[in-house]
């Protein structure tokens, strides 16, 4: 029986699971919902780097050893602007360029995020169904000890150091699912949330009302698959803003921030299982394409083995 499989992602890890997801089963059978809380303007751009490292993975351009950016890329256009003086805090590859270049115009002309996605998706041949989680603007801000800042300026320019003390979601009490989103959640067999920052890259979902809606009203099983291995996060500043927000870098804190939510989470096979929730283990470090497979299918008979709610 072929299912249905949608996922909430955010960038690197998301995208990887993601990935995985299209070596085990129909490309068409699966919607990545992605994170556009991160998405800003940069130098008259609209840049959406979580949508734009999904599309990269999944097309086989992304760069593999930083797991953001293009395969094969050159800096000419980064080089220029230093030499102008202008702000080179966040690197735009050339080839990355063009993707920027064309959604901005785009959106100038009135199209929507979705359409845009949608046709960057069939240009590079990506049988799965892409979907931001909003075509409205929703902004990833960080309360920290330096003031109120952009997710890119706290992520990328201050490169997580700053203390955070509260993570807002402005526009999101306002804001729309994009077009497709609640039916692929209400269509899915199974729903997944990747092992992206629960905080900054599902949280900002979770804030559009009806994703947040949809997800406490399915039958379908939800299954997260955590960030945590050993107490330490693969990627990103999980574990710092963990402590910094007082919580315990385990599953535990994992399974309590998505309480009401998950019917189950998958941890890494060396990590002790947190009460009160389902539970499944695999090694969930995805180094390789066969890793990647292996968790995908590792979650999606997880959650086929918890039956609808």
């Amino acid at each position: 029986m072929t299912r249905r499989v949608a996922v909430l992602t955010g960038g690197v890890g998301g995208a990887k699971l993601v990935h995985g997801l299209l070596q085990i089963m129909p490309a068409e059978n699966i919607t990545a919902i992605v994170n556009t809380g991160d998405d800003f303007q940069h130098l008259g751009l609209h840049i959406s780097p979580d949508i734009d490292t999904v599309l990269y993975t999944l097309s086989g351009k992304a760069n593999r050893v930083q797991g953001w950016g293009r395969e094969d890329e050159s800096w000419n256009f980064m080089e220029a602007l230093r030499e102008l003086g202008d702000e080179d805090w966040f690197a735009l590859g050339d080839r990355d360029l063009a993707l920027h270049v064309v959604r901005s115009y785009r959106l100038a002309q009135g199209d929507s995020l979705t359409a845009i996605t949608r046709d960057c998706s069939m240009a590079w041949g990506i049988g799965a169904i892409i979907l931001p989680m909003s075509d409205n603007r929703v902004a990833t801000f960080l309360d920290t000890d330096e003031g109120l800042l952009e997710f890119q300026r706290y992520f990328v320019e201050s490169r997580c150091a700053p203390i955070v003390k509260q993570v807002i979601f402005r526009g999101s009490e306002n804001a729309k699912a994009a077009p497709g989103v609640v039916d692929a959640l209400y269509a899915a067999d199974i729903v997944l949330l990747a092992p992206s920052n629960p905080y900054l890259s599902i949280d900002p979902l979770l804030s559009v009302p009806e994703i947040n809606t949809a997800l406490h009203s399915l039958r379908a099983p939800v299954v997260s698959v955590s960030p945590i291995i050993g107490g330490r996060a693969v990627k990103g500043p999980t574990a710092k803003l963990m402590k910094e927000l007082g919580k315990d870098v385990d599953n535990s804190s994992i399974a309590a921030h998505y309480a009401g939510l998950i019917n189950g989470l998958l941890i890494d096979s060396g990590d002790e299982a947190p009460s009160g929730i389902q539970v499944a283990k695999t090694d969930t470090l995805m180094r390789s394409h066969f890793d990647r497979a292996r968790v995908a299918e590792a979650a999606c008979d997880f959650a086929y083995s918890l039956g609808t709610k």
